[in-house]
């Protein structure tokens, strides 16, 4: 029997289900070209959702559905950081729909439901639910790519991730029919008891392998990130600009549920493993990078040299260690979320600002915005004040404190490298001449958002302590 406090719980989620349903209806029916319903009662549907979850936000962890779902501290700020980044992007993307003429409402639709697979996501606590959240947030997001069917280069690009998407997913259901077959159970708790009385079993540690496959491809993670650059580049930048930045917490979140929550027992396994993942990504994205003169490529190599840096956090397995990888990530969704905005910004009709040569000489175009593009490098290179120093700074501090000083320093010099390609684009922008003096056409609502997400990065890096205690807060409750 379903209390009305479990339907509580699950109120943001059943509010926007309902409103996605909604505004698809409105949709069909809405004669505007420019889809300004669509697009504002969507934006309206991520506000009142976040109000919803920060307000029916218990003051302590709750299990509701047969402990197959949680609210907790970490959801509720994830959830919130979901908002708010799906909120930038959607008014980023509308910009980008309306200037090159492909504005559809199916966008802002498919965007709701994937934002309704995150929040699942993140409040999963049995394999079945994860695995739930994962596929609508993975369906939403193939049919969002390959949204523009006469771009060849988005349907080879939906068509690459769902092929290897449908792997991984298989893969990851493999794992875990392997945990439920030895544990016999669903639920991440009970799974993590069990594991303690049959530790021993090497049936474990075989489901853990598949696990492991399926949040590695998820992440984009070395070897399994053969996606990321080709998706980022094929898509529509609107559509990357998405993919890059709010899927980046459901993905944390759902490493932390299955690894921490359920497979704890197993740490010294997953522990070596992410070790590896993280050296091979780090590396991998840092030096590849370096050769890319697409932006939107730079970006995706960049990606996976990130999500290098926030497996580090994961492996301290200490709750300071999630903390961390917490802060990363979120650091990382508004970074992404500004160097996307910025390609947009730069763009046109049948023009896309994607390749690196295309910021020459913007500080002559733009002073402003050169700025503002100066921020999001430099943060992304871990330079300080600004936010993205923090984020390593947090998480090396924490592999130290594990006892891997060895791997805090490899992390360290592959930083360095990929100092050079952020700081390439800088020069492009201050020391080379422009080809074109075309005049930046957007809206003043774009303008002020890309400000805001720019100077967030500065300002949060000044004062980075409320974030941080934030995290730290949130997931020692949960430890």
């Amino acid at each position: 029997m379903i209390s009305k406090a479990e339907i509580l719980i699950l109120m943001p989620e059943i509010f926007i289900l309902t409103l996605a349903c909604l505004i698809l209806i409105v949709d069909t029916f809405s004669q505007d070209p420019l889809r300004r319903v669509t697009y504002y009662l969507s934006q309206l549907t991520l506000v009142l959702t976040a109000v919803l979850v920060i307000g029916f936000s218990p003051e302590q962890t709750v299990y509701a559905f047969g402990n197959s779902f949680i609210s907790d501290g970490m959801s509720v700020v994830l959830k919130t950081g979901v908002f708010v980044i799906s909120f930038f992007a959607f008014l980023y993307s509308h910009e980008y729909l309306k200037e090159h003429g492909w504005l559809k409402g199916e966008y802002f639709v498919l965007g709701l439901f994937a934002i309704l697979g995150m929040m699942i996501l993140i409040s999963a606590y049995s394999l079945l639910t994860v695995y739930l959240g994962l596929e609508l947030l993975s369906l939403s997001l193939y049919a969002m790519i390959a949204m523009h069917r006469e771009s060849t280069t988005a349907s080879e690009a939906a068509m690459k991730f769902f092929v290897l998407g449908a792997i991984a997913s298989g893969m990851l259901l493999y794992g875990m029919s392997m945990i439920y077959g030895v544990t016999g159970s669903l639920e991440l708790g009970t799974i993590a008891t069990n594991i303690e009385s049959n530790g021993d079993n090497p049936l474990l540690v075989f489901g853990l392998v598949f696990i492991m496959v399926g949040i590695a491809f998820k992440l984009g993670a070395v070897p399994f990130h053969m996606w990321i650059p080709d998706v980022y580049q094929g898509s529509p930048t609107c559509v990357t600009l998405f993919i890059a930045s709010a899927p980046k917490l459901a993905a944390f979140a759902m490493a932390m549920r299955l690894l921490v929550d359920g497979l704890q027992p197993l740490l010294n396994d997953w522990q070596g493993m992410l070790i590896i993942l993280s050296i091979l990504s780090m590396a991998t994205g840092n030096i590849i990078a370096i050769s890319q003169t697409n932006i939107k490529r730079m970006l995706a190599y960049s990606t996976i040299a990130h999500v290098g840096f926030l497996l580090l956090g994961l492996l301290s397995g200490t709750p300071s260690g999630y903390a961390g990888s917490m802060f990363y990530i979120i650091t990382y969704a508004l970074m992404s979320m500004g160097a996307f905005g910025m390609i947009i910004l730069l763009g046109r009709k049948g023009f896309e600002a994607d390749e690196l040569a295309h910021f020459k000489g913007l500080s002559e175009r733009s002073p402003w915005f050169a700025f503002i593009m100066l921020i999001l490098m430099f943060s992304m290179a871990g330079v300080p004040p600004f936010l993205g120093f923090w984020g390593k700074w947090f998480v090396l501090k924490e592999v130290v404190d594990a006892g891997f000083v060895w791997l805090a320093a490899t992390a360290v010099f592959f930083s360095i490298i990929g100092a050079y390609y952020y700081i390439r684009v800088i020069k492009f922008m201050y020391f080379d001449k422009a080809d074109s003096m075309t005049a930046i056409k957007a809206s003043k609502q774009m303008r002020f958002a890309l400000s805001v997400n720019g100077l967030a990065l500065l300002i949060l890096g000044l004062m980075p302590g409320a974030l941080l205690a934030i995290c730290v807060s949130v997931l020692s409750i949960a430890a």
